[in-house]
Protein backbone atom coordinates (compact mmCIF):
# COMPACT_ATOMS: atom_id res chain seq x y z
CA UNK A 1 0.00 0.00 0.00
CA UNK A 2 1.49 3.21 -0.81
CA UNK A 3 0.79 6.29 1.48
CA UNK A 4 1.79 10.28 0.71
CA UNK A 5 4.04 11.43 3.26
CA UNK A 6 3.33 15.00 4.53
CA UNK A 7 6.39 16.34 2.54
CA UNK A 8 5.49 15.30 -0.21
CA UNK A 9 7.06 11.75 -0.87
CA UNK A 10 5.92 8.52 -0.91
CA UNK A 11 6.64 5.92 1.31
CA UNK A 12 5.63 2.05 0.80
CA UNK A 13 4.44 0.47 3.86
CA UNK A 14 4.01 -2.83 4.66
CA UNK A 15 3.09 -4.06 8.10
CA UNK A 16 5.04 -3.94 11.17
CA UNK A 17 7.92 -2.58 9.63
CA UNK A 18 8.30 0.37 7.79
CA UNK A 19 10.11 0.67 4.48
CA UNK A 20 11.82 3.80 3.22
CA UNK A 21 12.54 3.71 -0.45
CA UNK A 22 15.43 6.25 -2.27
CA UNK A 23 14.20 8.40 -4.65
CA UNK A 24 17.90 7.70 -6.60
CA UNK A 25 18.09 3.80 -7.44
CA UNK A 26 21.63 3.28 -6.38
CA UNK A 27 21.59 4.68 -2.98
CA UNK A 28 21.63 3.02 0.21
CA UNK A 29 18.11 2.59 1.49
CA UNK A 30 16.61 0.52 4.84
CA UNK A 31 13.95 -0.44 6.78
CA UNK A 32 13.41 -0.59 10.81
CA UNK A 33 13.35 -3.23 13.06
CA UNK A 34 10.93 -2.78 15.53
CA UNK A 35 12.32 -5.64 17.96
CA UNK A 36 15.35 -4.40 18.25
CA UNK A 37 16.98 -4.09 20.85
CA UNK A 38 14.93 -6.30 23.32
CA UNK A 39 13.77 -4.83 26.67
CA UNK A 40 16.69 -4.73 28.89
CA UNK A 41 17.14 -7.08 31.66
CA UNK A 42 17.48 -5.77 35.56
CA UNK A 43 14.90 -3.57 35.14
CA UNK A 44 17.32 -1.10 33.62
CA UNK A 45 16.24 1.97 31.59
CA UNK A 46 17.88 3.87 28.72
CA UNK A 47 19.14 7.53 29.05
CA UNK A 48 20.24 9.31 26.06
CA UNK A 49 22.39 8.02 24.08
CA UNK A 50 25.70 9.79 23.86
CA UNK A 51 27.67 7.74 21.19
CA UNK A 52 27.88 4.35 19.43
CA UNK A 53 30.58 2.29 17.61
CA UNK A 54 30.19 -1.34 16.25
CA UNK A 55 33.78 -3.89 17.13
CA UNK A 56 34.98 -6.58 15.12
CA UNK A 57 32.78 -9.00 16.29
CA UNK A 58 30.07 -6.78 15.29
CA UNK A 59 29.04 -6.10 18.72
CA UNK A 60 27.05 -2.51 19.09
CA UNK A 61 28.56 -0.49 21.83
CA UNK A 62 26.38 1.88 23.17
CA UNK A 63 27.15 5.02 25.50
CA UNK A 64 24.07 6.33 27.31
CA UNK A 65 23.50 9.18 30.06
CA UNK A 66 21.91 7.44 32.80
CA UNK A 67 22.01 11.31 34.58
CA UNK A 68 19.76 12.18 31.77
CA UNK A 69 16.67 10.24 33.27
CA UNK A 70 13.97 12.00 34.77
CA UNK A 71 12.91 11.03 38.90
CA UNK A 72 9.76 9.28 37.13
CA UNK A 73 11.59 7.26 34.13
CA UNK A 74 13.96 6.19 37.11
CA UNK A 75 11.45 5.58 40.09
CA UNK A 76 12.37 2.70 41.52
CA UNK A 77 16.14 3.68 41.98
CA UNK A 78 14.43 6.62 44.47
CA UNK A 79 15.21 6.69 48.04
CA UNK A 80 12.19 5.17 48.61
CA UNK A 81 11.16 3.66 45.21
CA UNK A 82 8.31 5.53 44.00
CA UNK A 83 7.72 3.19 41.74
CA UNK A 84 7.92 -0.65 39.66
CA UNK A 85 10.30 0.76 37.06
CA UNK A 86 12.90 1.83 36.49
CA UNK A 87 16.88 1.90 37.14
CA UNK A 88 19.27 3.59 35.16
CA UNK A 89 21.56 1.04 32.86
CA UNK A 90 25.29 1.42 33.29
CA UNK A 91 26.58 3.87 30.91
CA UNK A 92 28.28 1.24 28.63
CA UNK A 93 26.04 -1.41 27.53
CA UNK A 94 27.15 -3.94 24.48
CA UNK A 95 24.77 -5.50 22.54
CA UNK A 96 24.62 -8.73 20.38
CA UNK A 97 23.41 -8.78 16.76
CA UNK A 98 20.27 -10.34 18.71
CA UNK A 99 19.65 -7.30 20.99
CA UNK A 100 21.02 -8.80 24.12
CA UNK A 101 22.94 -6.89 26.43
CA UNK A 102 26.24 -9.01 26.89
CA UNK A 103 28.54 -6.40 28.71
CA UNK A 104 27.74 -3.61 30.86
CA UNK A 105 29.92 -1.13 33.01
CA UNK A 106 30.75 2.10 33.45
CA UNK A 107 29.52 5.52 35.70
CA UNK A 108 30.79 7.93 38.18
CA UNK A 109 32.74 5.79 40.89
CA UNK A 110 34.17 7.45 43.98
CA UNK A 111 38.44 7.59 44.41
CA UNK A 112 38.35 5.74 41.30
CA UNK A 113 41.50 7.65 40.41
CA UNK A 114 40.08 9.01 37.00
CA UNK A 115 37.20 11.69 36.17
CA UNK A 116 34.35 9.91 34.59
CA UNK A 117 32.69 12.06 32.29
CA UNK A 118 29.75 14.77 33.56
CA UNK A 119 28.10 13.76 30.28
CA UNK A 120 28.54 10.52 28.07
CA UNK A 121 29.79 11.38 24.80
CA UNK A 122 32.17 9.56 22.61
CA UNK A 123 33.24 6.20 22.05
CA UNK A 124 35.68 4.02 20.21
CA UNK A 125 36.37 0.15 20.21
CA UNK A 126 39.65 -0.02 18.95
CA UNK A 127 41.95 -3.18 17.34
CA UNK A 128 43.95 -3.82 20.53
CA UNK A 129 40.96 -4.80 23.27
CA UNK A 130 40.35 -1.18 24.23
CA UNK A 131 37.69 1.52 24.56
CA UNK A 132 37.64 5.12 24.42
CA UNK A 133 35.32 7.31 25.96
CA UNK A 134 35.17 10.89 25.72
CA UNK A 135 32.59 13.66 27.49
CA UNK A 136 30.73 16.89 26.36
CA UNK A 137 29.79 18.78 29.27
CA UNK A 138 31.77 21.71 31.06
CA UNK A 139 34.98 20.28 32.29
CA UNK A 140 34.94 17.47 30.27
CA UNK A 141 38.21 18.23 28.85
CA UNK A 142 39.76 14.21 28.84
CA UNK A 143 39.52 11.19 27.09
CA UNK A 144 39.55 7.89 29.03
CA UNK A 145 41.25 4.77 27.98
CA UNK A 146 39.73 1.37 29.80
CA UNK A 147 39.64 -2.42 28.87
CA UNK A 148 36.46 -3.88 26.87
CA UNK A 149 35.63 -5.07 30.35
CA UNK A 150 35.91 -1.80 32.31
CA UNK A 151 39.19 -1.81 33.79
CA UNK A 152 40.75 1.50 33.36
CA UNK A 153 43.98 2.13 31.71
CA UNK A 154 44.74 5.79 31.18
CA UNK A 155 43.08 9.13 31.29
CA UNK A 156 44.25 11.66 28.65
CA UNK A 157 44.11 15.87 29.59
CA UNK A 158 42.53 16.29 32.79
CA UNK A 159 39.49 17.70 34.16
CA UNK A 160 38.67 21.44 33.29
CA UNK A 161 39.13 24.33 33.35
CA UNK A 162 38.83 24.50 29.43
CA UNK A 163 42.15 25.96 27.93
CA UNK A 164 42.37 26.86 23.97
CA UNK A 165 42.23 24.76 20.78
CA UNK A 166 46.01 25.29 20.40
CA UNK A 167 46.62 22.97 24.02
CA UNK A 168 48.37 19.74 23.12
CA UNK A 169 48.06 18.35 26.38
CA UNK A 170 44.61 18.49 26.63
CA UNK A 171 41.00 18.63 25.11
CA UNK A 172 37.98 20.11 24.91
CA UNK A 173 34.59 18.16 25.33
CA UNK A 174 35.91 15.70 22.61
CA UNK A 175 32.49 14.52 20.94
CA UNK A 176 33.40 11.29 18.56
CA UNK A 177 36.53 9.29 17.88
CA UNK A 178 37.49 7.11 15.15
CA UNK A 179 40.60 4.92 15.01
CA UNK A 180 42.94 4.33 11.75
CA UNK A 181 44.31 0.96 12.54
CA UNK A 182 46.94 0.99 9.66
CA UNK A 183 48.08 4.61 11.18
CA UNK A 184 47.58 3.68 14.82
CA UNK A 185 46.11 6.84 14.74
CA UNK A 186 43.15 8.32 16.42
CA UNK A 187 41.03 10.64 14.81
CA UNK A 188 39.19 13.11 17.55
CA UNK A 189 36.31 15.60 16.86
CA UNK A 190 36.95 18.12 19.42
CA UNK A 191 34.82 19.35 20.07
CA UNK A 192 31.83 21.51 22.04
CA UNK A 193 34.44 23.39 23.75
CA UNK A 194 37.42 23.22 21.15
CA UNK A 195 37.29 24.10 17.27
CA UNK A 196 39.48 21.35 15.78
CA UNK A 197 39.92 17.61 14.87
CA UNK A 198 42.98 16.45 16.65
CA UNK A 199 44.97 13.11 15.65
CA UNK A 200 46.71 10.83 18.54
CA UNK A 201 48.87 8.33 18.85
CA UNK A 202 46.84 5.30 19.53
CA UNK A 203 49.43 3.77 21.89
CA UNK A 204 50.68 7.11 24.35
CA UNK A 205 47.49 9.08 23.44
CA UNK A 206 49.59 12.27 22.79
CA UNK A 207 48.79 14.53 20.24
CA UNK A 208 50.25 14.65 17.12
CA UNK A 209 48.56 17.42 15.21
CA UNK A 210 45.27 19.78 14.97
CA UNK A 211 43.53 21.24 12.27
CA UNK A 212 40.83 23.89 12.27
CA UNK A 213 38.43 24.85 9.23
CA UNK A 214 40.19 25.02 5.97
CA UNK A 215 42.81 22.73 7.36
CA UNK A 216 43.67 26.23 9.35
CA UNK A 217 45.16 26.71 12.45
CA UNK A 218 42.34 25.87 14.82
CA UNK A 219 41.38 29.26 16.77
CA UNK A 220 38.90 30.08 19.37
CA UNK A 221 37.36 33.27 17.64
CA UNK A 222 33.79 34.30 18.57
CA UNK A 223 31.95 33.93 15.44
CA UNK A 224 28.30 33.48 14.63
CA UNK A 225 27.15 30.22 13.67
CA UNK A 226 24.76 29.19 10.97
CA UNK A 227 27.06 30.22 8.56
CA UNK A 228 28.38 27.37 6.01
CA UNK A 229 31.34 30.27 5.06
CA UNK A 230 32.64 30.51 8.32
CA UNK A 231 37.02 30.72 8.46
CA UNK A 232 36.95 28.17 11.66
CA UNK A 233 34.47 25.54 12.91
CA UNK A 234 31.44 26.50 15.09
CA UNK A 235 31.21 24.47 18.51
CA UNK A 236 30.26 21.26 18.73
CA UNK A 237 32.93 20.15 15.79
CA UNK A 238 30.36 16.78 16.91
CA UNK A 239 31.32 13.65 14.05
CA UNK A 240 34.75 12.54 12.44
CA UNK A 241 34.46 9.59 9.49
CA UNK A 242 37.51 7.90 7.66
CA UNK A 243 36.86 6.79 3.87
CA UNK A 244 38.58 4.23 2.52
CA UNK A 245 40.59 6.70 0.09
CA UNK A 246 41.44 8.31 2.61
CA UNK A 247 39.76 11.23 3.77
CA UNK A 248 38.87 12.71 7.02
CA UNK A 249 34.89 13.54 7.08
CA UNK A 250 34.41 16.62 9.81
CA UNK A 251 30.18 17.72 10.73
CA UNK A 252 30.73 21.31 11.64
CA UNK A 253 27.07 20.78 13.33
CA UNK A 254 26.15 24.20 14.12
CA UNK A 255 27.58 25.74 10.32
CA UNK A 256 25.21 23.11 8.45
CA UNK A 257 28.45 21.56 6.77
CA UNK A 258 30.57 18.70 6.75
CA UNK A 259 34.12 19.45 5.39
CA UNK A 260 36.35 16.90 3.81
CA UNK A 261 40.63 16.59 4.65
CA UNK A 262 43.10 14.82 4.07
CA UNK A 263 44.97 13.10 6.89
CA UNK A 264 47.37 15.51 7.44
CA UNK A 265 44.43 18.54 7.27
CA UNK A 266 44.73 19.57 4.03
CA UNK A 267 41.25 20.57 2.84
CA UNK A 268 39.66 19.00 -0.09
CA UNK A 269 36.01 20.09 -0.30
CA UNK A 270 32.70 20.87 1.86
CA UNK A 271 29.41 19.97 2.17
CA UNK A 272 26.12 22.18 3.25
CA UNK A 273 22.91 20.55 4.34
CA UNK A 274 19.90 22.31 4.74
CA UNK A 275 21.35 25.30 5.58
CA UNK A 276 18.41 27.26 6.97
CA UNK A 277 18.35 24.61 9.62
CA UNK A 278 18.91 26.59 13.14
CA UNK A 279 18.74 25.58 16.57
CA UNK A 280 21.48 22.59 16.94
CA UNK A 281 22.21 22.71 13.22
CA UNK A 282 22.05 19.95 10.34
CA UNK A 283 25.00 17.76 10.50
CA UNK A 284 25.11 15.69 13.47
CA UNK A 285 26.93 12.11 12.47
CA UNK A 286 27.64 10.37 9.40
CA UNK A 287 28.70 7.22 8.13
CA UNK A 288 30.07 4.65 5.43
CA UNK A 289 27.79 1.49 4.66
CA UNK A 290 30.22 -1.60 4.34
CA UNK A 291 27.61 -2.49 1.58
CA UNK A 292 28.80 0.24 -0.33
CA UNK A 293 32.17 -0.97 -1.20
CA UNK A 294 33.16 2.03 -3.43
CA UNK A 295 31.40 4.69 -1.28
CA UNK A 296 29.74 6.50 -3.29
CA UNK A 297 27.22 7.26 -0.68
CA UNK A 298 26.82 8.18 2.85
CA UNK A 299 24.20 8.93 5.08
CA UNK A 300 24.42 11.99 7.46
CA UNK A 301 22.39 11.94 10.73
CA UNK A 302 20.09 15.26 10.85
CA UNK A 303 18.82 15.65 14.28
CA UNK A 304 17.13 18.83 14.03
CA UNK A 305 15.45 18.55 11.60
CA UNK A 306 15.15 14.23 12.27
CA UNK A 307 15.91 12.63 9.39
CA UNK A 308 18.70 10.35 7.54
CA UNK A 309 19.94 11.33 4.04
CA UNK A 310 21.67 9.50 1.81
CA UNK A 311 24.49 11.34 0.32
CA UNK A 312 26.21 11.15 -3.10
CA UNK A 313 29.72 11.70 -2.55
CA UNK A 314 30.80 13.03 -5.61
CA UNK A 315 28.45 16.19 -5.78
CA UNK A 316 26.81 16.00 -1.77
CA UNK A 317 23.89 15.65 -3.10
CA UNK A 318 21.20 13.95 -0.93
CA UNK A 319 19.20 11.32 -3.10
CA UNK A 320 16.73 9.97 -0.56
CA UNK A 321 15.99 10.35 3.05
CA UNK A 322 14.13 8.39 5.99
CA UNK A 323 12.71 9.21 9.54
CA UNK A 324 10.59 11.63 10.48
CA UNK A 325 10.09 13.58 13.73
CA UNK A 326 8.02 11.25 16.07
CA UNK A 327 8.04 8.95 18.54
CA UNK A 328 7.29 5.55 16.66
CA UNK A 329 9.27 2.85 14.71
CA UNK A 330 10.98 4.96 11.89
CA UNK A 331 10.69 8.37 14.04
CA UNK A 332 13.22 10.19 15.53
CA UNK A 333 13.49 12.89 17.96
CA UNK A 334 17.15 14.63 17.92
CA UNK A 335 18.95 11.50 16.39
CA UNK A 336 22.23 12.05 17.64
CA UNK A 337 24.59 8.76 16.98
CA UNK A 338 24.57 6.45 14.53
CA UNK A 339 27.00 3.23 13.54
CA UNK A 340 27.04 0.07 10.34
CA UNK A 341 28.16 -3.61 11.26
CA UNK A 342 29.29 -5.20 9.09
CA UNK A 343 26.18 -6.48 7.45
CA UNK A 344 25.03 -2.97 6.45
CA UNK A 345 22.93 -2.93 9.47
CA UNK A 346 22.91 0.86 10.90
CA UNK A 347 22.05 1.24 13.95
CA UNK A 348 20.85 4.63 15.36
CA UNK A 349 20.70 6.47 19.11
CA UNK A 350 18.64 9.96 20.15
CA UNK A 351 19.53 12.05 22.85
CA UNK A 352 17.27 14.99 24.81
CA UNK A 353 13.97 13.30 25.33
CA UNK A 354 14.19 10.23 22.52
CA UNK A 355 16.60 8.11 24.66
CA UNK A 356 16.00 5.26 22.14
CA UNK A 357 17.91 2.96 19.96
CA UNK A 358 16.94 1.83 16.52
CA UNK A 359 18.31 -0.47 14.20
CA UNK A 360 17.96 -0.01 10.50
CA UNK A 361 17.92 -3.41 7.97
CA UNK A 362 19.40 -2.48 4.71
CA UNK A 363 16.52 -3.20 1.68
CA UNK A 364 18.34 -5.04 -0.92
Amino acid sequence: MRHKHAWGRSLLVAAPLLLSFPAHAQSPAFRVDPFWPKPLPNNWILGQVGGMTVDAQDNIWVFQRPRSLTDDEKGAALDPPRSKCCVPAPSVLVFDQAGNVVKSWGGPVDNAGYDWPLQEHGILVDNKGFVWLSGNAKGDDMILKFTTDGKFVKELGRRGPLTSSADLTQFGMAADLKLDARANEIYVADGYGNHRVAVLDADSGEIKRIWGAYGKPPTDDNLPAYNPDSPQFANPVHCIALSRDGLVYVCDRSNNRVQVFQKDGTFVRQYVFNPQTKGPGSTWNLAFSPLDKKQKYFVLLDGTNNVIESVRVADGAAVSSFGRPGRNAGEFHWVHAGAFDSRGNLYTGEVDSGKRLQKWVPIE
